[in-house]
């Protein structure tokens, strides 16, 4: 609590500065210094180095999701739904225009946040075990429930998955990215944030237990299989940060680097349930690592590539790394006992290697993956690691999904003019055998099925936009829950049993 506070503390202060000067003294006094003005009007809430508080880190890597001419549009208006009020009766248009690319640059010093940083930013609201153990909400089946992500005014929905009923709806931090991971119980569920935020939270008393700030910049986490650490991947600073699962305690900081002293962003972190580990991706050296565990501190072990590595996918055995070339023209296969190379893989197009999936194919297993910036999914053999089919589809993808008890795949168009179709795809005959178009002119993507994979979940990708639920059989639409431009669903079940038709 002591962050919070002292947090409070200053953003009075200031707040109180801006309310004796005026509202416009900044442009009176100080027309030509929009770091002044940004100072006055902005730092209470996003702090006077951009790096967040109340509100998110104004900064270009943090801001990525958000265009320019809508982040000027959020200053004038303000932001539904939060503490963000519009500017547009205290600020003029070139004032409002000059915030706008004052946080759109690098910031003109070099920014820390390091051990005594991450310590001080940890809030405990609930400490582990002080919560009852019964859920205050009754439902048929608690590893059917949904996390339904609406980015359009930062807020998490819990859905029935039985009933296909929201449960409750709570906020959350701006921009979470890299979808929730369940502890292994499915009662707890830890969210990561651009802003590098982590927030464990109790799904049974609807209630966050604790928050931390592990990074100023911040890929994704992963939850061990044990549900005892979560591990963090960060842009900014080059970090990998361990904590206690518990109360999110930091237990270790692990600075990213080679023998060389070079230094490399983490393009995400994953866990290796059969292993016992995590695997990250690093950015800016050719190397993967594999990080266990022992006394509460991590031990990495490198294994070295002759390329650049963007994107992870495991074999289900997690006996293999299937890893996309920054190059996005092939991928690599590397065995994860030898740390060495096996295969190489021809896949043109950036493939989201992180949105693949599996199945049995003809009695062998294959993986499917959709590509960033080509209209085809790559089919791959698990055993010959070749590429047995590649399916053309109406535009570039983001998201693949399927369930173990589904003949169907589903796969959307996510970039281009076609985005607002989704292709199904029969997993026996590798052909698409369906396509959709559920709302014209607006994005459908990201399925995500329910437990026994009878019925399924597709956005409307808009700020008003919707779940629609289908019929897993007959490719049916059966009903529509309107959301605030909802994004990922995560299903307990699938996700904490590592079902194959869902990202892990």
């Amino acid at each position: 609590m002591t962050f919070r506070l002292s947090f409070h503390k200053l953003a009075a202060t200031v707040l109180a500065s801006a309310a004796l000067s005026g509202p416009l003294m900044a442009q009176d006094n100080n027309q030509n210094d929009t770091h002044n003005l940004y100072l006055q009007q902005c730092a209470a809430c996003h702090g006077p180095d951009r790096l967040g508080g109340m509100g998110p880190a104004l900064l270009p890597e943090n801001l990525g999701r958000l265009k320019k001419s809508e982040a000027e549009k959020v200053i004038r208006e303000g932001r539904p739904a939060t503490q963000m009020l519009g500017y547009e009766n205290t600020l003029n248009d070139q004032q409002i225009a000059n915030l706008t690319d004052y946080i759109y640059q690098p910031p003109s010093h070099e920014l820390t946040w390091g051990e005594r940083e991450i310590r001080d930013s940890r809030i405990v609201n609930h400490p582990h075990g002080s919560l009852p153990d019964e859920p205050v909400f009754e439902v048929d089946d608690l590893m059917n429930l949904f996390l339904v992500v609406e980015i359009g005014d930062h807020h998490v929905t819990l859905l029935d998955g039985d009933k296909m009923e929201p449960i409750h709806r709570f906020p959350s931090r701006f921009a979470l990215h890299g979808g929730p991971k369940y502890g292994p119980e499915g009662r707890y569920v830890y969210f990561g944030s651009r802003d590098g935020w982590i927030t464990k939270y109790d799904i049974y008393n609807l209630e966050v237990v604790a928050e931390v700030r592990a990074g100023i910049n911040m890929r994704n986490i992963a939850v061990s299989a044990d549900g005892q650490y979560v591990m963090a991947a960060n842009y900014l600073p080059h970090t990998l940060v361990l904590f206690d699962a518990d109360n999110l305690e930091m237990l270790d900081f692990i600075p990213v680097e080679n023998d060389a002293g070079d230094s490399s962003r983490v393009s995400a972190v994953y866990t290796a349930p059969p292993r016992d580990s995590f695997i990250a991706a690093l950015k800016d050296i050719p190397e993967a690592w594999e990080i266990t565990v022992e006394d509460e501190q991590a031990r990495v072990r490198r294994m070295k590539s002759d390329t650049l590595l963007d994107d992870f996918f495991f074999d289900p055995g997690y006996d293999h790394l299937i890893g996309a070339a920054r190059d996005g023209k092939h991928g690599i296969v590397m065995s994860l006992d030898s740390g060495e190379t096996v295969a190489e893989l021809p896949l043109p197009g950036m493939p989201h290697l992180g949105s693949g999936i599996t199945w049995e194919y003809e009695g062998r297993r294959v993986m499917a993956t959709p590509h960033f910036r080509a209209g085809a999914i790559s089919i791959i053999d698990m055993d010959t690691w070749e590429v047995i089919k590649t399916l053309k589809t109406d535009g570039p993808g983001f998201f693949m999904r399927s369930h173990e008890n589904s003949r169907y795949a589903w796969a959307d168009v996510f970039f281009g003019p076609n985005a607002d179709k989704v292709h199904i795809i029969d997993k026996q005959t590798l052909e698409i055998v369906k396509t959709l178009q559920p709302e014209p002119g607006k994005v459908a993507a990201h399925v995500e099925f329910d437990r026994h994979g009878e019925k399924l979940l597709l956005s409307i990708w808009d700020d008003d936009g919707a779940i629609i639920v289908y019929d897993a059989d007959t490719l049916e639409e059966e009903k529509r829950i309107p959301m605030n431009k909802p994004s990922g669903k995560y299903n307990v079940w699938n996700k904490i049993n590592y079902e194959e038709g869902t990202s892990h």
